[in-house]
């Protein structure tokens, strides 16, 4: 119970901090904004800084690093707007991320992306992550263990980038090109 005060002035002076900030991000490049820039990192500084004071060394910090970015964004939700789409824009473009192009549906392009998102690109994460453990420096226990976490990382990256991409002919090389690579470096130095 006595970290709740405590905890209720980091959220009052990170909210502080974040609101002086804001305010002097809108004033724009007048000279004004000095001080409202100045007054918002002094009172983030001060909201991440004394609390190691009053909780302990480590425990302060600990829950203004915590609580700060909390009050912060609670500030920019505040402000969200909901706001009616543009009807056209004159730059040309629908949006900033536009759809993956509509591609010929032939059954070998099918059958080649089935391929490259499943066995192939699982293949390729299985030569990077093997890769990895018999490379990198440390514990043999630790490689193995990030080794076998890079693993799914990979393949679902292959997979978004193989049924995202045009080119499935360029697909098809990086990724079998990866897997020789990879096992190709693995069987080389060898597991110590």
């Amino acid at each position: 119970m006595n970290e709740l005060l405590p905890s209720l002035l980091i959220l009052a002076g990170g909210s502080a901090g974040a609101w002086a900030l804001r305010r002097s991000w809108r004033q724009g490049g007048g000279g004004g904004r000095l001080p409202w820039l100045l007054s918002g990192w002094v009172l983030l500084i001060a909201s991440l800084l004394i609390p190691a004071w009053v909780l302990g060394t480590v425990r302060g910090p600990f829950i203004a690093l915590a609580l700060v970015p909390v009050a912060a964004l609670f500030l920019v939700a505040s402000g969200f707007q909901v706001r009616m789409a543009r009807a056209g824009r004159a730059t040309g473009r629908e949006s900033l991320a536009p759809e993956p192009s509509e591609r010929a549906s032939t059954t070998w392009r099918t059958v080649l992306r089935w391929l490259l998102a499943g066995p192939i690109g699982m293949v390729a994460a299985l030569a990077i992550g093997i890769a990895y453990a018999v490379w990198m420096p440390g514990a043999a226990q630790t490689r193995l263990v990030v080794g076998g976490l890079l693993v799914p990382l990979v393949w679902g990256g292959a997979m978004a980038w193989t049924l995202a991409d045009n080119r499935i002919i360029r697909a098809t090389a990086v990724l079998v090109g990866t897997a020789l690579v990879g096992f190709t470096a693995s069987i080389l130095k060898g597991f110590a």
